[in-house]
């Protein structure tokens, strides 16, 4: 059994001495290996500080070739800005006339070229070439100028006023002749006027003319870029001002604006001065609504992207023509106040009012406050003087101290002319319940119009009173009374103040004119009926003759005698007299004779079929019985005729 055990064992002992006897050998290869290893290591370090000088001047060359690329790029790039320098100089020495794009292309061009050696500040010659280009660019800005002012001169012509003419609505163009200066001027007097006019004036289209060619305004637009990125702001300004200002003042010279001054308006008479208002409404309008309109819109082109240098323009442009205009306007609100200017002074007050959202809307911005501040003004002005003209005519009415009567007792001048006043008034209905709105407190604008009106018929008629006494007959002055007051009546009747006034007012007034026509016949028949009645012609002496019946019992021939004599001596003067006294109505005239005619008649024929056998049966009966009745109503209806006193007898 021992001996197997001793047979195993020596194999594994052999593997054990052989793997020792590996591990041995590996061992020494790998110190060998180390020891090899540690050799290369130390020859590299020795070759790697051998190869460091050569590897400094390598990267030292690779460095220098970088940077001659670099300079040699740079150099390209300096060159090829002396080159593109040197074609914006050509061009700009050839002047913008031959080919102006070309002409701005180089100016742009040259400003990238001195902004580019501003930024080279290593280049050391860049100051020299920056000088010499800021002198180039001097000079091209120079001609640019001269070139803008050119374009700008060229393309600007006044628009000739049957040019304007075709711009406005169909309703407001001249209805004569374009040259006809009177029609052109658009001269109305203030009766002609209508609200429904007025409104269709304010919902019209107007067509502002072109100012300028459009194909034109890029190109000064251009220019005008060109001239503020040159800081020349202020030279553009005058250059446009001065001519666009002077083109706009001559449009309007020809339209008929003339320059008028204060002490101008004072000394004219009222007619001229009338006129020249009506002409001056026409050149609001034309104005506002199309010069100015298209001056500001071929500014809002032309400075396109520069906002406040369009609306400097535009002001300085328009400020000497507004000023003409609004000072004449002016001139008329601060003149002398006179019942006939009201209505130009409304007229004018519309017209104002008309263009006021035009005014706000062209005239913009900062600059133009100025000139819509004095629009402005200027309404509020002719709103106040216009309501203390009508003020005025109130208070003138009522105070009237005309000496002159109407010798016939006919409608009296100034009851016409007040009468006409109102009615004309009418035609501002919407305008003066604005000027109520603005300068009376409280009330409606309407009820206050109404109460203004029915004041100034109550001024007319105190003064009526007034006048009405300088007649010594007293009969007249109530047929003058009768005549102005059915005038008012009838005036109102007719016209829109029947709406204002009431129903109440005109019935009113028609029975004072029947009470006024009631007291004429009282007061001009009264004494001549007296004749004609039997009291009084009863005598106790003197002949007398009865047998008629007893008509005449008692009565002295001699009394009815001087009865007739007297009637025919009163008649006659009463014919004589009262044929030239006047009734201008026909109606009320006709109506008149009538009622004298239904009391005197009768009368007449009852005392002559009553008396007149007395006479009849004496001598000469036709010298007492002069008259039949048939011809005392023909002799009635040449009554209140307003004869001539050197006209013949009927």
């Amino acid at each position: 059994m021992g001996i197997p055990a001793t047979m195993g064992a020596d194999p594994l002992s052999e593997r054990a001495a052989m793997m020792r006897e590996s591990l041995h050998k590996s061992q020494t290869i790998t110190d060998n290996v180390v020891s090899i290893l540690g050799s290369f290591d130390h020859r590299l370090s020795a070759l790697e500080t051998a190869m460091r000088p050569t590897q400094i001047r390598t990267h030292s060359i690779r460095k220098a070739h970088e940077n001659i690329d670099k300079t040699l790029k740079s150099a390209e790039v300096i060159l090829a800005q002396f080159d593109l320098a040197h074609q914006a100089e050509t061009t700009i020495l050839r002047g913008p006339h031959e080919d102006l794009e070309s002409y701005l292309e180089a100016i742009d061009l040259l400003r990238r070229n001195i902004h580019f050696f501003s930024s080279s500040k290593g280049f050391k010659s860049s100051e020299g070439v920056i000088n010499h280009a800021n002198g180039l660019l001097t000079k091209a800005i120079s001609k640019l100028e001269d070139e803008f002012k050119q374009q700008l001169t060229t393309y600007s012509k006044p628009v000739e006023p049957e040019r304007l003419f075709d711009c406005l609505p169909n309703s407001l163009r001249p209805s004569g002749s374009p040259g006809n200066q009177g029609d052109a001027s658009g001269n109305h007097p203030s009766h002609s006027h209508s609200e429904h006019h007025n409104n269709d004036a304010e919902a019209a289209v107007y067509t502002p003319p072109t100012l300028i060619p459009p194909r034109v305004l890029p190109l000064l637009h251009d220019l005008a870029v060109q001239m503020v990125q040159a800081g020349q702001q202020q030279q553009l300004v005058k250059i446009y001002r001065d001519t666009r200002s002077s083109v706009l003042e001559e449009s309007l010279r020809k339209l008929g604006v003339e320059k008028l001054s204060k002490d101008d308006v004072q000394k004219m008479q009222w007619e001229v001065l009338e006129a020249k208002i009506g002409n001056w409404i026409h050149f609001m309008r034309i104005a506002v609504k199309l010069l100015f309109a298209a001056e500001r819109k071929v500014c809002d082109q032309l400075f396109g992207g520069f906002d406040s240098l369009s609306d400097q323009c535009f002001s300085e442009v328009t400020a000497s023509s507004v000023l003409v205009l609004l000072s004449f306007g002016e001139a008329i609100a601060r003149s002398k106040r006179s019942p006939e200017k009201l209505f130009v002074l409304l007229d004018m007050y519309e017209i104002m009012r008309e263009i006021h959202s035009e005014i706000e809307m062209i005239f913009k911005g900062k600059t133009c406050a100025e000139i819509r501040e004095s629009a402005s003004s200027l309404t509020k002005r002719l709103a106040q003087t216009a309501q203390e003209t009508f003020g005025d005519f109130e208070e003138a009415v009522e105070k009237d101290a005309t000496k002159t009567a109407v010798l016939d007792g006919t409608v009296h001048p100034l009851t016409s002319y007040v009468i006409n006043y109102v009615k004309f008034l009418f035609d501002y209905q919407s305008t003066l319940r604005q000027l109520f709105q603005e300068f009376e407190n409280g009330g409606e604008s309407g009820s206050q119009l109404a109460s203004v009106t029915m004041r100034i018929m109550q001024a007319l008629q105190t003064n009526l009173d007034g006048k009405s006494k300088q007649y010594k007959d007293t009969a007249l002055t109530h047929l003058f009374l009768m005549n102005n007051i059915h005038y008012m009546v009838r005036s109102v009747r007719r016209s829109e103040a029947k709406d204002l006034l009431g129903d109440d007012w005109v019935q009113r007034h028609r029975r004072i004119v029947q009470q006024h026509a009631n007291q004429y016949k009282r007061i001009g028949w009264g004494k001549i009926l007296q004749c004609l009645s039997i009291q009084g012609l009863t005598s106790s002496g003197g002949s007398t003759v009865g047998g008629d019946g007893g008509n005449s019992s008692g009565v002295s021939r001699a009394l009815v005698k001087d009865r007739f004599k007297i009637f025919n001596m009163q008649f006659e003067e009463l014919h004589q007299k009262q044929s030239q006294w006047t009734v201008p109505d026909t109606e009320l005239r006709e109506s008149l004779r009538l009622a004298v005619a239904e009391v005197l008649l009768p009368a007449y024929r009852s005392f002559v079929k009553r008396f007149g056998p007395l006479v009849e049966n004496g001598k000469n009966p036709q010298k007492y019985i002069r008259y039949s009745a048939e011809d005392l109503e023909r002799m009635l209806g040449e009554f209140f005729e307003g004869k001539n006193l050197n006209e013949p007898k009927r």
